[in-house]
């Protein structure tokens, strides 16, 4: 019998992630200021900050790391400039990372749903950690699942595409095989984001 869904190539895969300064009052809207995409091996692709579009009111270096040295040209690239370097990237690919949806948001762009792996959606790692119904983080995900420490101090998007890319490939086999005969193993993302999926 026909595979319903062909198993992709492992170099069909990048991993995404993003990180975001806050805008607004009180700093509470994200915006996209730094992008990272590795591949398959966990090799960088793309890791670029980006020039703020409105003003910057919190840095949230504490957890970032960000300062506003580094939204500067030639530090940072603009906006639409990678933006459109990310669109390209990941078209056609099947993308990894944790809730995308976040990161699709920010950079303003849409990809099919069919080929994204989230591992904050895969039903098997939250039912291993008794979660069915939560979104657990990756953090949590990583020392419960994989014994290994992520996210310790700051956030690295860089890190957190390579973690997320490690926890969808120990399973990868059994996720491609369960897409392969229609069965999708993972929970639908929040409804408030579907303009992020085609």
């Amino acid at each position: 019998m026909t595979a319903k869904y062909p198993i992709p190539h492992s170099d069909q895969f990048l991993a995404l992630s993003c990180t975001n300064v806050g805008v607004g009052p009180g700093g509470t809207t994200a915006m996209l200021a730094r992008v990272s995409i590795v591949n398959y091996k966990g090799d960088v692709e793309l890791d670029v900050y980006v020039i703020p579009t409105m003003p910057v009111s919190d840095y949230r270096t504490s957890t970032t790391g960000i300062e506003s040295v580094h939204l500067l040209p030639p530090c940072a690239s603009r906006f639409d400039i990678v933006q459109q370097h990310v669109a390209n990237l990941i078209k056609g690919k099947v993308l990894v990372g944790h809730s995308l949806w976040n990161d699709l948001a920010v950079l303003g762009i849409p990809h099919p749903a069919v080929t994204t792996r989230d591992v904050a959606l895969y039903q098997p790692f939250r039912s291993a950690l008794r979660s069915p119904n939560q979104i657990i983080g990756l953090q949590t995900l990583m020392w419960h699942l994989m014994c290994r420490r992520c996210q310790d101090g700051q956030l690295h998007p860089v890190e957190n595409a390579r973690a997320s890319l490690d926890l969808y490939r120990s399973v990868a086999t059994d996720w491609e095989g369960a897409i392969s005969k229609g069965n999708w193993p993972s929970m639908l993302p929040p409804s408030t984001f579907s303009r992020c999926y085609l």
